[in-house]
């Protein structure tokens, strides 16, 4: 590929993975993967969660579904090496790749014959791999430097999507409770800092976090208002 071809793709990324929330991003990866990448007609994410769960997020084309499933039901194929071991899977030619003698039958009978996964993140709860899918055989054999640009943008939004969403719970969590605090003073006539504290102990006692304990005080408010 020549360095003016590897500008135009660069920049075609920079304009397609805008972050936003969560699952606005992971849709926008997979969208720019077929739209930027050489070769790829469809796309997903697959994310292994910490109870061994594998879920597919964000396919462009519903038959990813069932390709998918296949591989997570034999625990074998490139987008389930990528989630749950290896960072970096390639089978340019799926019907003779002798790794994955079993899920191959089922990918090509769907019209699929090359396949990559790319790991995209490693988090404390989860781990995610970008599924990268062909019609054309051979594709996927030479992604080298593309490759690792598009996964090291994807991470960043991906990164840049958690703040947000963290930051957006943390206000939701915070409004929540000062809403458990006011039902408290209101109810037992307590000062709010005594309110607050009230809550604190019924979360220890009861080993239970605030928010939770919150969401019952504000959900029982409601229903004694009705």
């Amino acid at each position: 590929m020549d360095d003016q071809r590897l500008l135009e793709l660069m920049q075609g990324m920079s304009r397609s993975l805008t972050p936003g929330d969560l699952d606005h991003t992971l849709s926008r990866i997979t969208q720019a993967a077929v739209e930027v990448l050489p070769d790829v007609d469809y796309a997903s994410i697959t994310i292994l969660h910490a109870d061994g769960k594998l879920e597919t997020v964000a396919p462009t084309d519903d038959l990813l579904w069932g390709v998918d499933a296949a591989q997570y039901e034999l625990q074998e194929g490139p987008c389930y090496e990528a989630a749950a071991d290896t960072v970096h899977v390639v089978s340019p030619d799926l019907a003779n790749d002798q790794r994955f003698p079993r899920y191959a039958a089922t990918a090509v009978s769907a019209g699929i014959n090359a396949q990559a996964g790319l790991r995209l993140f490693d988090a404390p709860k989860s781990r995610g791999a970008l599924n990268l899918y062909a019609h054309e055989t051979g594709a996927f054999g030479d992604l080298g430097v593309l490759a690792t640009l598009f996964r090291h943008q994807s991470a960043i939004a991906i990164d840049y999507a958690r703040e947000i969403e963290n930051l957006q719970e943390a206000v939701r969590t915070r409004g929540l409770i000062g809403q458990a605090v006011g039902i408290v003073m209101e109810r037992y006539k307590l000062s709010d800092d005594r309110a607050f504290a009230f809550l604190t102990r019924l979360s220890q006692h009861g080993n239970q976090k605030l928010r939770a304990i919150a969401e019952q005080i504000v959900a029982n408010s409601k229903q004694m208002t009705k």
